[in-house]
């Protein structure tokens, strides 16, 4: 019989649940055990122990297509590459980018003989590659790259160089030490002097021994704040020479002659496809940091449901778990947990229909651009909130290593900037919204784009997820008065987020159309960028809920179905609080209500607290991998943790 934790993590494993469960299982085996050190010798050595172990089991066979030597399944892909950041967050790291970036480049913006030469063997880790996008002087404006691959017709040969200190590749990862063959990104110049734009190119930088080759200097970034298991490294060239063969054509070529030639005539459209080809990468930086928050708070609550401080009436001391606070401190980043792996569901599934669909929809896959930039940013900036606060929450045994927290804390640092850096990723979002998916819109002006959404934006009509029918039976039963029951009705939340971000939406047009009559296009923009971003934390934020309602439809458990609606509940009002000012400021809450909203909160917080451990149970992380010391059960507190009541002043570690 399934039991209400089971229907729980089932609903929030979503259509890729098998994948997830057998990945659990693998993941059990001894050599994946989480474990911590900043030594990176020993971190790395660990991390090229486990991709071996999981080349040699197939673990990279889904991510590739069948005529490739995989499987095509790139759902299942995502998902185990999401799974990875339960045990260590420097092997999901390592096999996204030999599977996912590296792998991903040749596969998407090569063509048939690059994937007969390379794809098997990156597959068995026979040929370990690294992904040289970010350069030090660029990371965000990838078109602005410095690197540069020109032509020589005499030779048939591109020239990779890096002509200024500006324009060395930087941060890579698998540059220090392990990668033999790089997909570098660069300017292709052909002999007339024409600047194509940005490219890829499969260029070796080391021998079978490890040794650089010629015209290539890498070296290694040493310690970084996290991720010690990934050698991050640099990389410089100079006038390296590959074959004309090396550049991967799937969307331009250059003829022996060295003339240009590309199915897509506009450079702007062309530019944006590739980079659209290996959107995979987003996706999965979302889902591990949205798996590593999950791997927190599970740790953190059953801390708190073991943890006493304090005398309680009876004499006795009091969980940790039964304090409101406590519960108002990680029940709201549970939800929140929840809510983001709803619409990460939906996303992954959206990415799997396109990326094996003969003709995917342009439309479409602009739709999914955005919204992997969105739950991306909105993933990482979710991770780092809620590893914070399960690690306070958890007082000095949070800081030790033995305990899971600060590693999670210090390895999902980095995520809110790679991958697209989240206040940019969020103003992608915003731009996208304000064209209603215009043709073209990524690559037009500052000039162009003001003008466009000034003149459009109103004509935009909101798009709803898969839960179409079910969002408007819901909407069909809000309840739009001021008491306070109306709150925890969902047609009235949904109207509520979707009111907001029609209004921010409408606003910022209007202010764009304004400015843009007695500035610059880039004064205009830059005027209202923080409305831009918060329109877009709007539209995020409206996506997820009707992503987290979909999910509730789907759970076949009655009771389960109960928990999660009072959990969508402390989703949605939690929302509301966080931009209770914005709410009321524009009069969509009027003072009292706000108040309302609040209490409402610590009703749910009150109402879900027996279900505490049923909730993490749904995160359905497997014992070995929610490791930590403190939650054995012979684990004693220190005599010195015990702090009196009346205590006037604290102990410090």
């Amino acid at each position: 019989m399934t039991t209400t934790a089971e229907h729980l993590r089932n609903s929030l494993d979503g259509r890729f649940r098998d994948v997830k469960n057998r990945m659990r299982r693998e993941l059990s085996h001894e050599i994946f055990r989480p474990h911590y050190t900043p030594n990176t010798v020993i971190a790395r050595t660990k991390v090229g122990e486990q991709m071996k172990i999981m080349a040699a089991r197939g673990a990279a066979e889904d991510g590739f297509k069948k005529e490739h030597g995989g499987n095509g399944d790139v759902g299942a892909a995502v998902t185990q590459i999401e799974m990875l950041a339960m045990s260590d967050l420097s092997l999901m790291v390592k096999a996204g980018v030999q599977w996912g970036l590296f792998g991903g480049a040749i596969e998407n913006l090569g063509t048939e003989r690059h994937h007969e030469a390379y794809v098997k063997k990156l597959i068995d880790l026979e040929l370990p590659g690294c992904f040289a996008m970010t350069e030090t002087g660029h990371g965000s404006d990838v078109q602005s790259l410095e690197t540069t691959a020109t032509y020589d017709p005499a030779t048939e040969e591109f020239v990779i160089d890096s002509p200024t200190p500006s324009s060395r590749k930087d941060y890579i990862g698998g540059a220090a030490q392990t990668a033999r063959v790089a997909a570098v990104f660069a300017q292709l110049i052909t002999p007339d002097g024409t600047v194509h734009g940005v490219h890829c190119f499969v260029v070796p930088i080391r021998d079978d021994d490890g040794n650089d080759l010629p015209g290539v200097t890498t070296s290694d970034c040493h310690y970084k704040g996290g991720l010690p298991g990934v050698d991050n490294g640099r990389i410089q060239f100079d006038q390296v020479r590959v074959p004309r063969l090396n550049l991967l054509n799937k969307y331009a070529d250059v003829a022996p002659d060295g003339t240009y030639t590309s199915p897509i005539e506009n450079p702007n459209r062309r530019f944006f496809t590739m980079l659209g080809t290996l959107i995979r990468g987003r996706v999965t930086v979302g889902g591990s940091a949205g798996a590593a928050a999950r791997v927190a708070l599970d740790i953190a609550t059953r801390y708190a449901l073991e943890r006493r401080q304090f005398s309680d009436p009876d004499g006795g001391e009091v969980l940790l778990m039964d304090y409101l606070v406590h519960q108002r401190r990680l029940f709201p980043l549970i939800a929140r947990s929840y809510a983001l792996q709803f619409a990460q569901n939906e996303l992954v599934a959206k990415c799997h229909e396109l990326q094996t669909a003969d003709d995917p929809d342009p439309e479409e896959q602009r739709e999914l651009e955005s919204r992997a930039a969105g739950l991306k940013a909105a993933n990482t900036w979710h991770a780092t909130r809620a590893i914070q606060e399960a690690r306070e929450a958890c007082g000095g045994a949070g800081y030790l290593a033995e305990n899971r927290l600060i590693a999670l804390k210090a390895d999902t640092d980095v995520f809110t900037t790679f991958e697209g850096d989240n206040h940019v990723l969020f103003q992608l979002v915003a731009k996208e919204l304000l064209t209603a998916y215009a043709d073209d819109i990524k690559g037009m002006s500052p000039v162009e784009w003001v003008r466009f959404a000034a003149s459009f934006a109103g004509e935009r009509v909101m798009k709803r997820t898969a839960a179409q029918t079910i969002m408007q039976t819901i909407l069909d039963t809000r309840e739009d008065n001021e008491e306070e029951g109306s709150l925890f009705n969902r047609g009235t939340q949904v109207k509520m987020l979707e009111d907001r971000e029609e209004y921010m939406l409408a606003s910022v047009a209007r202010r764009l159309q304004s400015k843009s009559k007695e500035m610059s296009a880039f004064e205009a923009f830059n005027s209202v960028q923080d409305h831009v971003l918060h329109v877009a934390q709007a539209h995020i934020e409206r996506v997820t809920l009707e992503a987290f309602v979909a999910g509730i439809a789907a759970c076949e458990d009655r009771l389960a179905r109960e928990i999660l609606g009072m959990v969508c509940d402390l989703y949605a009002l939690s929302v509301i609080e966080d931009d209770k000012a914005w709410f009321v400021e524009h009069r969509f809450l009027s003072t009292e209500r706000a108040k309302a909203v609040t209490r409402a909160i610590n009703d749910r917080c009150r109402r879900l607290r027996p279900y505490a451990e049923l909730l993490v149970d749904g995160f359905g992380i497997p014992e070995q991998l929610r490791y930590a010391e403190m939650l054995h059960p012979e684990h004693i507190p220190d005599a010195d943790e015990h702090i009196p009541q009346n205590a006037t002043s604290a102990g410090v570690i």
